[in-house]
């Protein structure tokens, strides 16, 4: 294939007449195949769990260090996410997503081959730029591809990816550690310490997502910005009836106001230096990171061996937690497009209020034996229904809903610029969470989650006085989107 952006194959498939009557299985497929960064988003986010304890006590890392090394992805996280929504605009979402599966692939071979903490930390920040990419480019492609009527649950699937990618990467971690003699830390069959073919797992889907990113059209929109409008007409062919084709190419061409590559100064507005609908993204990344989700994905299998559990079962906890993650997400894709945006979002910082308040009162509970904490034999079995409760109402509302409104929320002159600047913010705020765990635990798990609890409360508050519904909007009329607090 000559075209790397696989827009060769958009116009050998599209047939003369009206358009194919799978257009909407063509979109699912087309988004599926994005939303595949999603996947390595989470599985590159979670394959350490398993391996802290041993990346500990290899390299004799103190709490600060360990919630670094951690955390060392995230800072690669906020600057690919940054330079991925100016860059899409200049060559094209696919290309930057055929770059994203490049840097996952030498991460992981890197970070597998780590000889120290420090480069260790290298090769995660490498990973992390390719996470910070593919979290901005999936959720732009997808919603600028999906029919209006399909684009919450289309956007959805990122979500969906993510989790699956969390889980796929827990599961192999727990295989991993239980075929080898001494856990993470232990020897490998094939040979090799286990924590590093952990790592290295991550090799199959990072060279998959390469594979399929160079088989799909570019974004019809993308194209059509960059006046290349046949190959965008050849796009839309395959995902509407030609009788609709035209129309969309002169509705997309008027809602891009300008004829020049986007600048974050575009993002410059009267609320505080930015577009109103800008800061709407940028909270509503914060908060779904403010809550403390990425501790239960990072260092769960930690956290549940410091009140008692075996590191067996503390793995198989994580396990579990991803399951609940998993089919809830199921949930919200079942119930985005019926329901709406704002509903899921309030129920969910309900939820996560309740839960999270519960596990703080549970974790005040903790008797110290033999020197460590330990859950009492009521304390422990409500602390893990709240775990995985607060992950539920994690994974029906807030996980997918805010990954589909960032995808559709700003106009499409500005989206991808938009995106990288919130999706960044969001990559900081979770630098922010998962670096002061360990620290905020060695102090109390009590302080930790308390402070968990008030932001999930503060995300009903901001939700219910700020943020606007999408649902059933066309992305070229989402210039006409008012901000709650405005009407």
């Amino acid at each position: 294939m000559t075209d790397s952006d696989g827009d060769g194959a958009a116009r050998r498939d599209a047939p003369p007449g009206d358009a194919p009557s799978h257009s909407a299985a063509t979109a699912v497929l087309l988004a599926g195949a994005a939303a595949l960064g999603g996947f390595l988003f989470g599985y590159d986010s979670s394959v350490i769990n398993g391996a802290v304890g041993a990346i500990e006590d290899e390299f004799g890392l103190s709490d600060f260090a360990v919630g670094f090394v951690v955390s060392s992805a995230l800072l690669g996280c906020a600057a690919g996410a940054w330079f991925a929504g100016p860059l899409a605009d200049r060559i094209g979402r696919v290309r930057v997503m055929l770059i994203a599966a490049i840097l996952f692939t030498v991460s992981s071979l890197g970070s597998a081959l780590a000889f120290g903490a420090a480069d260790l930390t290298f090769w995660r920040v490498v990973g992390g730029l390719a996470i910070g990419a593919a979290s901005v480019i999936a959720p732009a492609y997808i919603a600028e591809i999906a029919p209006a009527e399909l684009r919450g649950r289309l956007g959805s699937l990122q979500q969906m990816a993510i989790v699956l990618g969390i889980f796929a990467a827990l599961v192999v971690d727990y295989v991993i550690a239980e075929s080898s003699d001494g856990g993470a830390s232990g020897e490998f069959p094939w040979g090799g310490t286990a924590w590093r073919w952990m790592f290295a797992s991550e090799l199959v889907p990072a060279v998959f997502y390469g594979v399929i990113a160079m088989t799909i059209p570019e974004s019809p929109r993308y194209l059509v910005k960059r006046h290349e409008t046949e190959r965008a007409r050849d796009v839309l062919a395959r995902l509407m009836t030609r009788s609709e084709v035209d129309a969309k190419i002169r509705q997309i061409g008027r809602s891009i106001s300008a004829d020049r590559p986007v600048r974050l100064r575009d993002l410059r507005g009267r609320t505080f230096g930015l577009l109103a609908v800008v800061w709407v993204g940028i909270l509503l990344s914060v908060f779904q990171q403010f809550v403390g989700i990425n501790v239960i994905f990072y260092y769960s299998s930690s956290l549940w061996q410091a009140v008692g559990y075996t590191e067996s079962d503390a793995m198989f906890t994580s396990v579990v937690n991803s399951v609940v993650n998993v089919v809830f997400t199921l949930v919200a894709i079942a119930l985005i497009d019926r329901i709406g945006r704002r509903p899921l979002l309030l129920a969910g910082a309900a939820g996560m209020t309740l839960s999270l308040g519960t596990l703080a009162v549970c974790f005040s509970t903790a008797t110290v034996v033999d020197g460590e904490p330990a859950l009492g034999d009521v304390a422990g079995p409500i602390a893990l229904v709240a775990a995985n409760v607060f992950v539920a109402s994690f994974a029906a509302t807030w996980g997918p809903v805010v990954w589909v409104m960032l995808g559709e929320m700003f106009n499409n002159f500005i989206r991808a610029a938009a995106l990288a600047v919130a999706t960044a913010a969001q990559w900081i705020a979770n630098w922010i969470i998962t670096t002061t765990f360990p620290e905020l635990s060695s102090v109390s798990l009590v302080l930790a989650y308390g402070l968990y609890t008030f932001f999930a409360a503060l995300a009903f508050w901001f939700t219910w006085r700020v943020v606007p519904e999408t649902k059933g909007r066309e992305l070229e009329d989402m210039d006409k989107l008012t901000m709650r607090a405005r009407s």
